[in-house]
């Protein structure tokens, strides 16, 4: 099956409302040509779950900047002062969530679990509201996973069938982030045919990815 899309098809599948993964760290990663699609698009009212917001003007902080995102779900928001000035006023509700946790989540998710048990948080405002277990005289947080409509990652190399090759850092979020949405849309640098990526470099294989979209570096 051609799971080949233009950027205009692969934008339709995005609506308002929806939840949506993000790979990536610090804009690094993150399917920048995908993004600026949904920009010019306008699609409303999402909900973002990423590692961070990026900086001014690069990846995901265009969507930010834009108004489009009503609560982002993140580990943090430090290179993005427009995240913060609207979660102050009160514009985008921002939950913050420790970074290990947060990747956790998103792979309990997708392997199907109930969620995990992590000492991180307790005794902070990060217990707040959860159910926390005691084990061997431990308290643990019981942290629930996490899944989204939609999963948008990059790739370095994607081959027809949707296998993916990650370069470098640009991995981070990317590989757990496929497995853990209903519709995973992946964004291509350089598009190859099936077979041309070495079966050891596959990080992403074809059976979690929905839509391939040519994006370049």
């Amino acid at each position: 099956m051609d799971k080949t899309r233009s950027i205009k098809e692969t934008v339709s599948l995005i609506r308002d409302g929806m939840s949506i993964m993000i790979g990536g760290f610090m804009g690094v990663g993150n399917p920048h040509t995908i993004i600026d699609a949904l920009v010019e698009k306008g699609v409303k009212e999402l909900t973002i779950i990423a590692n961070d917001t990026s900086s001014p003007g690069f990846g995901l902080a265009k969507l930010i900047e834009s108004k489009q995102v009503k609560k982002v779900i993140t580990s943090h928001i430090g290179l993005n002062p427009e995240t913060g000035r609207q979660m102050k006023t009160g514009e985008l509700e921002v939950v913050l969530v420790p970074q290990g946790t947060l990747a956790e989540q998103i792979r309990s998710g997708g392997a199907g679990l109930g969620g995990f048990l992590t000492p991180t948080g307790v005794g902070t405002i990060v217990e707040e509201g959860k159910k926390k277990i005691e084990i061997d005289g431990i308290q643990y947080i019981l942290e629930l996973p996490l899944k989204a409509d939609v999963a948008l990652i990059n790739g370095a190399r994607v081959d027809k069938k949707g296998n993916v090759y990650y370069d470098k850092a640009a991995r981070n979020f990317n590989p757990i982030m496929a497995t853990a949405a209903e519709l995973v849309i992946v964004e291509a640098e350089e598009l190859v045919e099936a077979g041309e990526i070495d079966p050891n470099d596959v990080m992403t294989p074809g059976i979690f990815v929905d839509v391939i979209v040519e994006g370049g570096k």
